[in-house]
């Protein structure tokens, strides 16, 4: 939903609320949909204070000395609050904007290509470790903020009591403690695993309560959901052998093995046969070469393998 469609709802709500017969059904809904995105609570509280001054500056006018003509019914009133309300909102929005642009420097742009690593090192002395196909960007200036829009870091850093650093993931904050973290990000969900100290997980999620992260803690949060589980130290080990350039697989399914090498190759792989997506395998190897994962498919499991371009099919 655009955010001129929940302008748009936000002034619905505030006319309805305003009006006769409201009642506790509405009031309900009315409270769900608050809760439902910050965005929705955002927009309606900003047109509210606009319509509040669009009222002032109405009763104003209708007092001032210059016009004797008879007070106007409040009902007559509204498309006028309505035009002055959404215009304050946009000067407002504009100013907001128009500040961010001019004060803030822009962040800069981290970012690797499909099965490249890279380390960078912050003026503080932390490092973040980017894995393949990631973007990243770091707050200019001295504000320790990054936002991570897609892929998987592995973050250190440097604890400064007066100075949070924030690492942002969708609808999503992790704020350092004292850390070692890797945070991992797509379309579908973001997942943060602590590997040392602490950190506090924030969600925008209604009813979500801020959760305090600590080692073997592994958060996971869809759009609509966020839970916290306990890994075993070998779990968060393996999870970071992309450091070392290796992808460790412990009794996983063929299926979870091809997807997660596809995630450093261009070459991908494609399991044809939903049977042999449910074998599982165990090992190290290496996440740029594809060959190991054909290899086992190929020796140790009898696997047809048909190489078709980019693709590399397997099937029975």
């Amino acid at each position: 939903m655009s955010a001129a469609d929940i302008e748009a709802i936000a002034a619905q709500w505030l006319e309805r609320r305003d009006g006769e017969g409201w009642s506790d059904a509405q009031s309900a809904e009315f409270e769900a949909w608050l809760a439902q995105n910050h965005a929705h609570r955002a927009a309606y509280w900003r047109l509210k204070a606009a319509w509040s001054q669009a009222e002032r500056l109405v009763a104003l006018k209708s007092a001032s000395p210059e016009r004797s003509a008879p007070a106007t019914p409040r009902s007559r009133m509204r498309p006028l609050m309505f035009r002055a309300a959404a215009a304050f909102a946009l000067v407002a929005m504009v100013g907001i904007a128009a500040k961010i642009y001019f004060a803030e420097p822009a962040p800069r742009l981290y970012t690797t290509a499909v099965g490249e690593r890279k380390t960078l090192t912050l003026g503080d002395g932390s490092q973040i470790e980017l894995n393949t196909d990631t973007r990243l960007r770091i707050a200019s200036g001295n504000t320790r903020k990054v936002w991570l829009d897609r892929g998987e870091a592995f973050f250190q850093i440097k604890h400064d009591e007066a100075h949070p650093f924030f690492v942002i993931a969708g609808e999503h904050r992790v704020v350092d403690l004292g850390t070692k973290f890797l945070i991992r990000q797509d379309s579908a969900r973001t997942e943060v695993a602590l590997m040392e100290g602490s950190a506090r997980f924030e969600s925008t999620i209604a009813r979500t309560k801020p959760a305090i992260l600590e080692p073997g803690d592994i958060a996971y949060a869809t759009a609509d959901t966020v839970s916290v589980t306990k890994a075993p130290e070998h779990t968060l080990a393996n999870a970071l052998g992309w450091r070392h350039g290796v992808i460790i697989f412990d009794r996983t399914t063929l299926a979870e093995a091809v997807s997660e090498m596809n995630r450093y190759n261009v070459k991908q792989i494609v399991i044809l046969d939903p049977a042999v997506a449910r074998l599982t395998i165990h090992g190290r190897f290496p996440s740029n070469d594809t060959n190991a994962i054909v290899n086992v498919a190929q020796d140790i499991f009898g696997l047809r393998v048909e190489k078709r371009g980019k693709e590399i099919l397997i099937s029975r």
